[in-house]
């Protein structure tokens, strides 16, 4: 199913479905402010393990991440330092994954590396969707295949199109982009670039 949403305005019953979906253990396509992704809700481990077979993920040799609203209760679910977190407040919303220690709120999966990727995307639709939902979203990019179209991965129909039977809901929240988030690594008190996507960190 493709359901259109937009940055502001939408139709409430809408959001309500979708946190409908994911408390059932739904998983949904939906915009970032870099790449389309594949997300359920983050405290539902059977949801997650969903998305890391269709990602082919191992998540004991892989991180997860979450989307969180904001930063209000992000000691939920990492371990987050005084400077960590003002970096994390400059710099986000924003196209930055910030890697922390994993906090014992999340599920067992999370866990299993000790690590944990912490997303707040500067896109609306996905952010009012955690919101609502009162908790973080699990989250990773669309699986692409290099020999395919880059449509397949930015172009909502033609996402609706591969994945549609693999997910309960894909959001058209327009064209999505090409370029990752940068990963910064702010375990054992350090900040480290381990990957530069879209985004350029201000470290004060």
């Amino acid at each position: 199913m493709l359901l259109k949403l937009y940055d502001k305005n939408n139709n409430p019953n809408d959001i309500v479905e979708i946190i409908r979906i994911l408390e059932n253990g739904g998983l949904i396509i939906y915009p970032t402010d870099t790449k389309y992704a594949i997300g359920c809700h983050g405290l539902k481990e059977r949801a997650i393990e969903r998305i890391c077979k269709i990602k082919n993920i191992d998540p004991k040799k892989n991180n997860l991440s979450i989307i969180c609203y904001d930063l209000s209760n992000i000691s939920e679910y990492a371990k987050v330092d005084n400077g960590t977190f003002k970096l994390m407040k400059r710099n986000l919303p924003g196209p930055f994954t910030f890697i922390l220690t994993t906090g014992s709120r999340l599920p067992k999966i999370f866990r299993n590396r000790k690590e944990v990727g912490i997303r707040v995307p500067d896109n609306n639709i996905i952010r009012e969707i955690c919101r609502q939902l009162d908790a973080p979203i699990m989250t990773t990019t669309l699986p692409y295949n290099e020999k395919e179209d880059i449509e397949y991965s930015t172009t909502p129909e033609l996402i609706e199109e591969k994945f549609g039977n693999e997910v309960d809901l894909v959001i058209d929240g327009g064209i999505g982009g090409v370029e990752p988030s940068t990963i910064v690594d702010c375990t054992d008190g350090k900040t480290e670039i381990i990957r530069q996507g879209k985004g350029w960190l201000d470290e004060g």
